[in-house]
């Protein structure tokens, strides 16, 4: 897919969204439905960076999507409704945590999707043999570790980036921050994990991957 492709379909989905939105703040309560189903899971695999607990993830999420319907009236489209919800998404679950004195913390289970995803370790895809498939495993739970070890900003920020395929634009607006401050924390968060992986993946010093 083209970067022209990319963006129009992109745009499309967004102001898909966006007829939702208006459907269910006339009252439609199936549209809301439909963006509750298209977003469960993506808000779900987000907040899991956070929780460790599957059950409480779910209770968040709804909760979450709770506190969206209630305050959909006043969304306006100034940014795209999944910014807008994965922004109530995270405070919802920050509150939950600091209301059990907890810090956030990150699900340990291994997911190839989320390697698979990092832009770096496309050719990963390819490797078949029990012995990569073995390293393929090994360097996923790098990453994971690696991403768990971040710090609240840094982990989020890498994670709206790369597992979910926000823009930097985009994550500016949930993390409500600039986004010269959201490159920077994407860089800091790729170096961590370069270093982490280097060696695994036997790469020189002077090279990221």
């Amino acid at each position: 897919m083209t970067v022209q492709a990319a963006h129009a379909k992109q745009q499309e989905n967004k102001e898909f969204d966006q007829m939702l939105v208006e459907r269910a703040q006339q009252g439609d309560k199936r549209a809301f439905g439909l963006l509750v189903e298209k977003y469960h899971r993506k808000l779900g695999r987000l907040l899991s960076r956070m929780i460790r607990d599957q059950a409480e993830v779910e209770d968040v999420v709804q909760e979450s999507f709770i506190k969206a319907y209630r305050a959909l009236h006043s969304f306006r489209g100034d940014s795209a409704f999944y910014t807008w919800l994965y922004r109530i998404g995270i405070n919802t679950a920050k509150n939950y945590l600091v209301s059990l004195g907890r810090k956030p913390q990150v699900m340990q289970d291994v997911e190839l999707e989320d390697v698979e995803n990092f832009d770096e370790a496309n050719d990963m895809r390819t490797m078949e043999t029990p012995e990569t498939s073995l390293m393929t495993k090994e360097i996923a739970q790098t990453v994971n570790d690696a991403i768990a070890a971040l710090p609240d900003e840094l982990r989020t920020a890498i994670t709206l980036r790369e597992l979910e395929g926000l823009s930097y634009e985009d994550i500016a607006n949930v993390m409500q921050c600039p986004i010269g401050t959201v490159r920077s924390r994407i860089f800091r968060a790729r170096e961590t994990i370069a270093a982490k992986l280097r060696p695994l993946l036997d790469t020189p010093q002077h090279k990221r991957w």
